[in-house]
């Protein structure tokens, strides 16, 4: 297995772009969680008992709809992140990430 040395690495052009991709994308999620804890707590159980879906109910439906939800707001995290910095890489010369 070859180890090479880390790769250097200098300020990020792209840090504003993902912080504020994040805070976004974290406010998002935020809000849709909050709506898990207001049905919970509003309805006393009774919404969360409803069946929904292939014989779950709305709870556990909920609950992997918000894995899946912070999986694909991560992968689109990403996704963004990866075409910012390479837009950026570009204009500066071919030095960002994938170059």
């Amino acid at each position: 297995m070859l180890h090479e040395p880390a790769r250097s690495s200098g300020p990020d052009p792209a840090s504003g772009y993902k912080t504020r991709l994040g805070v976004v994308m974290f406010i998002i999620y935020c809000l849709v969680y909050a709506g898990f804890v207001l049905t919970s707590v509003v309805a006393e159980g009774r919404a969360m008992q409803v069946i929904v879906f292939a014989g779950l109910n709305l709870a556990v439906v909920y609950g992997f709809g918000l894995i899946i939800f912070a999986l694909v707001l991560a992968l689109i995290y990403n996704h963004l992140c990866t075409r910012r910095e390479r837009e950026l890489g570009a204009a500066a010369g071919g030095k960002g990430a994938g170059a």
